[in-house]
């Protein structure tokens, strides 16, 4: 069979962009935008893959001449989608450790003008311990700093060669955070203050927010296999995603960005602003939020996987009416966007390729009802004077959820009426229901406990009557009952 690099050809186009992380991710996202925004004329360069750490291998990059397949599957407008690219816009990929000079000579590739990073969340950190005589420095801002500085030198401090910087780490301010390790550095390392003005004049950190599900390499036993037959040649760097895809970058000087990069006039899914805080709080209200409200109720009903809740009678309609009428309405956003994103979640969630497992999302539940739902329903109570029926009935359900757990010598297990479960998070939360848990007023203690919260939830609203009724909906009447209930509720708002 054919490889790849035998089907695929690069044009001849300059380095503009190095990005920091190989893994499949940024190559099914913002790379694969890249090289549709080469395609459309939009932009004309080309990526320099750098792998951060010792841990990998490059082999397949340099086997495949750094082609590789993205293969889009989903709903997108209604219609499934199953779509492969062979991406171009990656030319090289160099091993910051092993190729030490390789790598920090790119910092002299003239056109250069994108730097562009995804090196986990703890990749982001400041480390007084890091130095700059290392080949390369350990941290990622350490690698970073010392690359600027080469860039600088390089070019003699020339204005015209400083760089725009887009972080997506799953970090809140990824970009400010990542400008102060390097401004740190730079003071820690006693580097010349006309580079640090070089820095804040030539170079633009922006901050961003990512939003795409990608799957990678398929996992399945001879499903790679069977998707080169379909492809008709082999990839061993094929990586899977859905088709939604948003990338909102945050910055003061938006005509600066796009002149380096504008992906928007490719008609990508990238939005540039000075305020990306109404795009984090829509994506993890309604993303999250939904998710994070109808899980513990759907498996405790005995649904399983999230797809197969979309099309389910009874949680459904539970899904459209808390993201519909009790969360959506209260994102600061324009109210055509922000419906037309919780139809695109709705489509998301009923992918035909993904088997979302409800037990995986169920993970670290309490911490997540209070990111992604508590300010929905406050937001609510504020406005209407009363406590939303589907969120709160979705805090009875989580609380039942965990009530039902028992200590055993293998870990906190619940059970339901499909068999046992296995709840997970933090040891002061188990602690707190293997002790409560099958106490009559276990959900009034659960909403009380400010360690959890923040502060008292049975003090917002109607909130405490409010859950102790659904809670005994819920362990009475059970979990079906409970969801079709909250929809009625909804109904007469």
């Amino acid at each position: 069979m054919k490889n790849v690099k035998d089907i695929a050809s690069r044009k001849a186009r300059p380095v503009k962009v190095v990005q920091f992380g190989e893994g499949n991710f940024l190559r099914a996202f913002a790379d694969r935008m890249i090289d549709e925004a080469n395609e459309k004329g939009t932009f004309d360069g080309n990526i320099v893959l750098v792998k951060p750490i010792e841990y990998g291998s490059l082999d397949a990059f340099r086997e495949q001449d750094c082609f590789y397949t993205v293969l889009m599957r989903g709903r997108d407008n209604g219609e499934t989608v199953n779509s492969p690219r062979v991406v171009t816009s990656v030319c090289r990929a160099v091993a910051a450790v092993e190729e030490y000079r390789d790598f920090i000579d790119l910092a002299g590739e003239p056109e250069l003008s994108v730097i562009i990073s995804n090196t986990t969340e703890a990749g982001i950190v400041f480390d007084a311990t890091d130095r700059f005589d290392a080949e390369p420095p350990l941290t990622y801002p350490g690698k970073l700093t010392k690359f600027l500085y080469e860039r600088y030198v390089r070019f003699g401090g020339d204005p015209s060669r400083g760089v725009m910087i887009l972080p997506v780490e799953l970090i809140e301010d990824n970009g400010k955070k990542l400008k102060e390790c390097v401004f740190g550095l730079a003071d820690l390392w006693e580097l010349p203050g006309d580079f640090k003005k070089w820095l804040s004049s030539a170079c633009l950190f922006t901050s961003t927010l990512v939003d795409r599900i990608v799957t990678g390499y398929p996992k399945g036993e001879g499903e790679a296999e069977k998707i080169w037959e379909e492809l008709g040649y082999r990839d061993r760097l094929l990586d899977i995603c859905e088709p939604f895809g948003l990338w909102v970058i945050e910055t003061d000087d938006i005509p600066r960005a796009k002149s380096v990069l504008d992906l928007e006039a490719a008609g990508l899914p990238v939005v540039y602003t000075d305020n990306m805080k109404p795009y984090r709080e829509r994506k993890v209200r309604i993303l999250n939020g939904a998710h994070t409200s109808f899980v513990p109720a759907a498996f405790l009903a005995g649904r399983s996987i999230v797809r197969e809740c979309m099309s389910d009678p009874v949680v459904r309609p539970f899904i459209d009416a808390a993201v519909y009428r009790e969360i959506a309405p209260f994102v600061k956003l324009p109210p055509d966007e922000v419906k037309k994103f919780a139809d695109s979640v709705c489509e998301r969630f009923d992918n035909p390729f993904i088997d979302h497992a409800l037990i995986s999302i169920a993970l670290n539940s309490v911490s997540k009802w209070r990111a992604r739902v508590l300010p929905s329903l406050k937001d609510f109570v504020a406005a209407r004077g009363i406590a939303p029926p589907c969120l709160t009935m979705s805090f009875a359900a989580l609380c039942d959820f965990y009530a039902r757990g028992e200590k055993t010598e293998n870990g906190f297990y619940g059970t339901r009426d499909a068999g046992k479960y296995e709840i997970r998070d933090d040891p002061a939360v188990i602690d707190f229901f293997a002790r409560f848990g099958k106490e009559e007023d276990v959900v009034l203690r659960f909403a009380r406990n400010t360690d959890f919260w923040g502060e008292d939830l049975t003090k917002i609203g109607n909130f405490g009557q409010g859950v102790y009724l659904w809670h005994k909906v819920f362990t009475v009447d059970g979990p079906e009952a409970a969801l079709k209930y909250a929809v009625k509720m909804n109904a007469d708002f």
